[in-house]
Formats: C-alpha cells, sequence, structure tokens
C-alpha cells in the first residue's frame, strides 16, 4: 500500500483536513497512521484500506459491517469512529487516537489490584451492555481489544468480528464459530447456535478472572484438553481474589448460557456496584458528533484529479451532503451506503427532486400525523419526539435535508433516542408510505425510480 499523498514540501496531508504523522501499525490490508486535524488540532488514528485488496479477499461485507457497527456503538467507553473518507482506490477510516495502548499490556505484567480490576470491568460492562442494546454483539472480547486512553479510562475496540440482527438464522441465534479461543464462550464452540449477547458475557468474566488473576483461567498446552475445561466451566482460583469477587466470577462463567447472569444481574452485584458511576449517555456524544461533522465547511478531495466534488455547507439554504456518501450510497459495485447507516436502519436515506421547502413540509405533515412532537425545526432540520413511551423510552429522530446538486436533494432519517427496532419499524411503516410520492431513490436500491 503506498503512502498517504503529499501535499506540500514535507507535510502528508488528506482531504485538505488531516496531517499525517508516523505509522502506528500496519496490518495485510491497512496501515493505521497517526494524524492531526488541521482544524482542531486534534489527535486521530487514521486507518487506510486498499480497496482491491478487500475486495480480492472478499471482505467487503466485514469491514462495512464492522464500521457500520462502530458508528452505531457510540459510548464513552467504545473507540469513537470520527468519519469515513474514500477515493477510488482506498478507503480512510479516521477514529479516536487512544494513547495509552492494549489493556493486555498491563495485565501482561501480573495481576492488577482489586479496585483497578473492578473499574475496567465495570467500564466494560458499560461498553458491552449498550452493544447489547443496539442489537450488536462483539464476539472477540479479550484484553488485547480494550485499549486505555490517557485517563486510564477503557475503550472497547476491533468490531471486526461483531454480528448484528440480521445475521441470526430462523432459530434466532448466530451460527458463526469466531473469537479467541481462550475467550470464547463454550456454546460457541460446540456449533449449535448461540446468543451473541450471552456469549460476551462469557467473555467478559474470563477477562475479569485474567485481571485479577493475572493468568487465564482455561488453560491447557493440548487445545482439545482447554475445550474440556471450557465446556465444563472447570477452573481455579488463586487465594488472593476476594470471595466476593470469585461469586461473581461463578455467575458468569457458567457453561449453561440460559442459567448465566444478565448484565442487569451483574449491574446488581454489590462488589459491581461499589465506586460505579454511568458514563454520559450516547445522546450527547452522538449529536455532539453530528453537530460537529455538519458544521465542518469544507470537503476537499484527496487529490485534484479525483471527481469527487468540493462541498459548502450554506447556511441560507440546506446544507451540502458529503459527495462520497451519497456517491457510494447510490451507486452498485463497491456499495459503501452501509458504512454511514446500519442495516437495521432501513429507509432512513433517500434522494428527491423536490426543493428543500417542498421536503420539509412533507416531514412536517408526517410528524403532524403521527403524533410526533416537534422540538426543533431549523436550517432544514427537524426533530421530532413520538409521544408514547418505547420500550427505551421514547423514540426521537432527527430528519435532514441536504443539497446535493440543484434539483437533487439528499434527506436523512437518524434515530437520535429510543429503540433500534421500534426506529425501524417506523422508517417502514410510517415514513416510506408517507414520503413516498417525493423520493426519487432510497439508499441501496439498484434501481433509479424516474418521475
Amino acid at each position: 500500500m503506498e503512502d498517504p499523498p503529499i501535499n506540500g514540501s514535507n507535510r502528508s496531508i488528506i482531504f485538505g483536513k488531516y496531517e499525517m504523522g508516523r505509522l502506528l501499525g500496519k496490518g495485510t490490508f491497512a496501515k493505521v497512521y497517526h494524524a492531526r486535524n488541521l482544524n482542531t488540532s486534534e489527535s486521530v488514528a487514521i486507518k487506510v484500506i486498499n480497496k482491491d485488496q478487500v475486495k480480492k479477499e472478499g471482505l467487503i461485507e466485514q469491514i462495512k459491517r464492522e464500521i457500520s457497527i462502530t458508528r452505531l456503538v457510540r459510548h464513552p467507553n467504545v473507540v469513537e469512529l470520527k468519519e469515513v473518507m474514500a477515493t477510488k482506490q482506498k478507503i480512510f477510516f479516521v477514529m479516536e487516537h487512544v494513547k495509552g495502548g492494549e489493556l493486555f499490556a498491563k495485565v501482561a505484567k501480573g495481576k492488577l489490584k482489586e479496585e483497578i480490576a473492578r473499574k475496567y470491568f465495570q467500564q466494560l460492562i458499560s461498553a458491552v451492555d449498550f452493544c447489547h442494546s443496539r442489537g450488536v454483539s462483539h464476539r472477540d472480547l479479550k484484553p488485547e481489544n480494550l485499549l486505555l486512553d490517557e485517563n486510564e479510562n477503557l475503550k472497547v475496540s476491533d468490531f471486526g468480528l461483531s454480528a448484528l440482527p440480521e445475521q441470526l438464522r430462523n432459530d434466532g441465534l448466530l451460527h458463526t464459530q469466531c473469537g479467541t479461543p481462550a475467550y470464547v464462550a463454550p456454546e460457541v464452540l460446540r456449533r449449535k447456535g448461540y446468543d451473541g449477547a450471552k456469549a460476551d458475557i462469557w467473555s467478559c468474566g474470563v477477562i475479569l478472572y485474567v485481571l485479577l488473576a493475572g493468568f487465564l483461567p482455561f488453560q491447557d498446552e493440548n487445545v482439545m484438553k482447554m475445550y474440556t475445561k471450557v465446556f465444563k466451566a472447570e477452573f481455579e482460583f488463586p487465594p488472593w481474589i476476594s470471595s466476593e469477587a470469585k461469586r461473581l466470577i461463578s455467575r458468569l462463567l457458567v457453561s449453561d448460557p440460559e442459567k448465566r447472569i444478565t448484565i442487569s444481574g451483574i449491574m446488581r452485584v454489590p462488589w459491581f456496584c461499589r465506586g460505579f458511576t454511568r458514563p454520559i449517555g450516547s445522546f450527547s456524544i452522538e449529536e455532539q458528533s453530528q453537530e460537529n461533522f455538519l458544521e465542518q465547511k469544507e470537503e476537499i478531495p484527496i487529490d485534484e484529479n479525483s471527481k469527487e466534488m468540493e462541498l459548502v455547507r450554506s447556511k441560507s439554504s440546506p446544507p451540502f451532503y458529503n459527495a462520497f456518501e451519497f456517491i457510494s450510497s447510490m451507486s452498485s459495485g463497491f456499495d459503501l451506503s452501509n458504512l454511514f447507516e446500519n442495516r437495521t436502519r432501513s429507509g432512513s436515506l433517500f434522494t428527491s427532486k423536490c426543493s428543500a421547502s417542498m421536503i420539509m413540509a412533507k416531514i412536517e405533515s408526517l410528524a403532524k400525523k403521527l403524533n410526533f412532537r416537534i422540538l426543533l425545526n431549523k436550517d432544514y432540520k427537524v426533530r421530532m419526539q413520538g409521544v408514547s413511551e418505547g420500550r427505551k423510552g421514547k423514540l426521537l429522530v432527527t430528519a435532514e435535508v441536504f443539497e446535493v446538486a440543484p434539483e437533487v436533494a439528499v434527506v436523512e432519517f437518524s434515530k437520535v433516542a429510543g429503540d433500534t427496532l421500534e426506529y425501524r419499524k417506523f422508517c417502514e411503516e410510517d415514513v416510506r408510505p408517507a414520503l413516498k410520492d417525493i423520493v426519487w431513490s432510497w439508499q441501496g436500491e439498484s434501481c433509479v425510480c424516474e418521475d
């Protein structure tokens, strides 16, 4: 893979926005660089992936799913994906730069003090609980995928093996064997289908054991013997682990997933609750991220020969939509639409040939018809809230109109709060039928409907 393009004499600058720095690491298909946002001076990590290589290896779906999931699970204890950019040859994932390294490096030096291990476990459970509330199972939780920031706060990373609800088979279970053997739940190894959330809880139990003991609960040079220990949940505690922690681990590492403690159960355990404070919710983080993205004044292509357009947002007219997001979401072939919207958000993005004012009028009419309360109506952006209490509170939805060309607009719906499945139903059963007469094309549909 080539190094990042150079703009200027000695500075590597991409999209007129990020100054590329040292190489942080590299794999088969990607290189990760330290970079600096020229507008904010914020440090970020940028993963650069070669499109041709991932297409050749058949990894397109995995990459789309990982990015889609990372955008979906915005949480203080999850590594944040800030934005995705691309040229014809490469994809650029701009991520939060987590400076403290892997939790594995700490554990490799020996066991942790109980209060430190408890803090990391609390943050891990908070992140995993949030992921599960969004229908996401991580499926590869281990200390190597848990990073620490400069304030010693834990950040879950690497959602490459994660699963979404649409990956469930007719039996409502996942069937793909994946993960790291020492941390994988016994039901995953049995090849008979498993609940991804319950499998994650087992992995959290192994992690807690490792943090407190300094070594793995299931160890053997012979892999099959190790699997036998996993199937039986056969392990011993070192004497220095407290009786309270032992009781919790014994409820986490239960071979029968139906008898394994749940996350709500974990959060009621006195040992876990000690000193536990819930992190700031995803609402404020997601909102801040969206607003920052929309306030960017320029999107400059990575090289001057690229056909991607430079777009500028205007306050007096609908904001311009990121050209790459629009082109990729509506094109066939290497379709990157799901890098920006999770698949469960079906029906959340469409193009229209109608004027922005007409589209806004339609959206306001939809809100009125559904008895949604309009909380914000400004700069071609509407935020509306349902009146009924759902599984996770009232559904809060944002609809925004972006101008792509003089006669083409993109309309984007996004969930701010509430249940993901209820939002999906809202998009499919309410939004699509109500707005069908102003839609030119829905995201991901191969054909474009003519007037």
